[in-house]
């Protein structure tokens, strides 16, 4: 069996994401017309064997989210549940603080997933690599240039084996082209590496992080105080993706990775996007719009557009490149190419 879960963080976090997030938690957040991470538990359902989806993170449960999970739990007849720090403690706190729920069943392995990441998810893919060769971490990686990669984790692999002989969290000189994409698979025994990390933070008391902030013992950073001190001694692997991939920290990253979530749709799930019909709206490109939007026949959307719930989109008006959210009302004539609220 396996099982998944989902790191959705925290309000403390996505500072760069508002104002957006003020209404809506950023997991909940409509990327190409469902919730940013409906994406993720979507490729976790399809994965043969899984058995359950954990959401970790610091937000206080709410009406939305509780609602979100339900429906989730209803669509793909899993269980969705929700697990809450009692404190921000990183992307690998939270998954030894619940670590008896991850483990309750005996899986074999779980998924870990970043909740501000796009991508078409190569789960199976990855579960496939893994039973080939197991080990505790297996990374999902991709290509990034130069400039682009000292924004991320930088992974060197030893390019017969794809082992991690060296990673790097946002160098600050080039280090390589191979980025982390915030997709993991591991096996049960990664959990290990994180107890003696909780350890060592028990010893040393609390610990100043390079912010300046002091953390306590239970913070622990998959990033620098797992993979850095690991990479290189045969526990973590990469697996490398042509697929697509973005991370969403801000509207305009939003706006990309609705983008490539639509065209992904052309694939994956071409009910969703609207079709071009006598005396509607003229649609050009990927265009998704949610049943209970109101669009005049005149507009013309696209590409790229999002429609949510309960839109009014008034004669003439012209869209492309946008996001509009639940309840906005666009004016006749209007126009423009902004993510619109």
């Amino acid at each position: 069996m396996l099982k998944a879960v989902i790191l959705i963080g925290g309000p403390q976090k996505g500072t760069r994401f508002r104002p957006l997030s003020f209404e809506v938690p950023k997991p909940l957040f409509p990327v190409a017309g469902v919730p940013m991470i409906q994406h993720h538990i979507e490729a976790c359902a399809q994965v043969p064997g899984m058995q359950e989806i954990l959401l970790i993170g610091f937000y206080q449960p709410d009406e939305a989210l509780t609602r979100f999970l339900e429906a989730a739990q209803q669509e793909f007849h899993l269980p969705v549940r929700y697990l809450q720090e009692f404190a921000p403690l990183g992307t690998g706190g939270g998954l030894y603080h619940f670590r008896d729920q991850i483990l309750a069943g005996g899986p074999e392995a779980f998924f870990v997933l970043n909740a501000d990441v796009c991508s078409d998810f190569p789960l199976s893919a990855m579960l496939d690599a893994h039973r080939h060769q197991p080990h505790p971490f297996l990374l999902l990686g991709t290509t990034a240039n130069r400039t682009q990669s000292l924004n991320y984790g930088c992974i060197v692999e030893n390019p017969q084996t794809h082992e991690v002989l060296h990673y790097v969290e946002k160098p600050s000189t080039f280090v390589s082209d191979v980025i982390n994409c915030g997709i993991y698979l591991f096996s049960p025994e990664a959990l290990k590496p994180l107890g003696d990390v909780f350890q060592r933070n028990q010893q040393d008391g609390q610990l100043e992080d390079s912010s300046g902030l002091w953390r306590g013992a239970g913070t622990i950073r998959l990033e620098q105080d797992v993979f850095s001190a690991l990479a290189g001694q045969g526990q973590i692997y990469v697996y490398l993706t042509e697929g697509i991939w973005s991370q969403i920290k801000s509207a305009g990253s939003a706006l990309y990775a609705s983008r490539l979530y639509l065209g992904q749709y052309q694939l994956t799930h071409p009910e969703r996007l609207a079709k071009h019909t006598p005396g509607g709206p003229r649609i050009r490109g990927n265009v998704y719009i949610h049943p209970t939007a109101k669009v005049a026949p005149s507009a013309v959307l696209g590409p790229n557009v999002s429609i949510g719930e309960g839109v009014t989109v008034g004669e003439g008006v012209r869209l492309r490149e946008s996001i509009v959210l639940h309840g906005a009302t666009l004016q006749a004539a209007a126009s423009g190419s902004l993510l619109r609220c």
